[in-house]
């Protein structure tokens, strides 16, 4: 059965989306709606320019429990939990990445177009209303797009274009237990109609009560992506850390981290073909504000993570903490979307020409990021 689930739980308009695909690689995109301190997440504490824009709070490097990775870059103590897959050589990190959006710095304007792909720089009038994603199904000879469960009646952006889509929208509450929940899997486990359906009807139930939460739309994904997905996107909310950041931000890099931690439990020996990639609509300003936050920012990080992954680098090219862009912002390096681009040509083979022509308009190529 080709399906493509959406879940909204009113945190954002695209919360979760699973495509089917042929072949055994699957590929997970989890967005990180506010604009996430990828200085924070990935701290470049071998800059020496950084104590004197962070402060003693913010980015504390190895001195403050954050975890060496090079000898340059430490992780967010936070993200204690990754370690080990960072050992085993399944996560990496490209720093210095955007989108190709600039200066007006709107969260709207700024994941719609990480959304689309787009290469436009001004978000208001988008060349392309169409979704990356649906574009990405459409280039696929055989994978399906198919809207098969949502919480509202809009059609998420990312997954709007040429590609089939349809919608449904369950208006009824099931009041189910965990125990109940487990019967009906139970039940309608050796049928992919019925598990569809009660999954849906699963997390329907749980968004509309405004119960969704990262570590369940990980463990919703991986058990479609060990049936017949191959492609999969989700968001984590609640990374606009304009005030007490240290705090705010050590719990969400703690959410995110169970959240791919779920997906390789979840996933078992099918992590071993799956590539996560973890990205964010733009980074933030280099300097700490005066309410021990970050502002709205340019250049950021990026995560990859998986059993498919070349992992134990941090990939980009650093361009240091002395030369802001418009003197307040880490100055992008590189578009995140050659990166993706990148991914979806080695990991998924979609011709590296659909993605720059089509899928990721204008983007590069790149190549190394996953085994091959």
């Amino acid at each position: 059965m080709d399906n493509h689930i959406t879940c909204e739980g009113g945190l954002g308009d695209d919360l979760v989306h699973v495509a089917t695909a042929p072949g055994e690689a699957r590929l997970v995109v989890i967005n990180l709606r506010g604009a996430t301190d990828g200085l924070d997440a990935v701290q470049p504490y071998g800059d020496p320019a950084l104590r004197a824009l962070r402060g003693p709070d913010l980015s504390v490097g190895p001195e403050g429990g954050a975890f060496d990775l090079d000898g340059f870059f430490a992780l967010h103590p936070a993200l204690e939990t990754l370690m080990p897959l960072w050992r085993a050589g399944q996560l990496s990190f490209i720093h210095a990445v955007s989108t190709p959006y600039r200066d007006k710095r709107s969260h709207f304007d700024g994941q719609d177009l990480l959304a689309t792909g787009s290469a436009n720089r001004d978000r208001p009038d988008l060349d392309d209303r169409s979704g990356f994603l649906n574009r990405l199904v459409a280039c696929i000879p055989g994978a399906t797009l198919q809207l098969a469960w949502s919480s509202g009646a809009m059609r998420p952006l990312i997954a709007n274009g040429p590609a089939p889509f349809s919608n449904w929208s369950p208006t009824t509450q099931l009041g189910l237990t965990e125990a109940d929940i487990g019967l009906l899997r139970h039940v309608y486990g050796a049928d992919p109609g019925f598990a569809l359906a009660l999954e849906s009807a699963v997390l329907s139930e749980a968004a509309q009560g405004g119960k969704t939460a990262a570590r369940s739309d990980a463990a919703f994904v991986a058990r479609q992506l060990v049936a017949e997905a191959r492609i999969a996107t989700f968001s984590i909310d609640g990374w606009d850390t304009h005030a007490g950041q240290a705090g705010i931000i050590a719990s969400r890099f703690r959410q995110l981290a169970q959240a791919i931690l779920t997906l390789r439990d979840g996933l078992g020996p099918v992590w071993d073909k799956t590539v996560v990639v973890v990205v964010t609509e733009f980074g933030r300003t280099a300097r700490a504000n005066g309410t021990g936050g970050t502002d709205h920012g340019t250049g950021g990080v990026a995560f990859l993570a998986g059993g498919a992954v070349r992992g134990g680098k941090v990939h980009g090219r650093w361009p240091g903490l002395t030369d802001l862009y418009a003197g307040r912002d880490l100055m992008p390096t590189a578009d995140v979307r050659d990166y993706l681009a990148a991914i979806c040509h080695a990991h998924l083979g979609v011709p590296a020409d659909l993605l720059s022509n089509f899928v990721f308009p204008g983007a590069s190529v790149a190549c190394g990021l996953v085994a091959a």
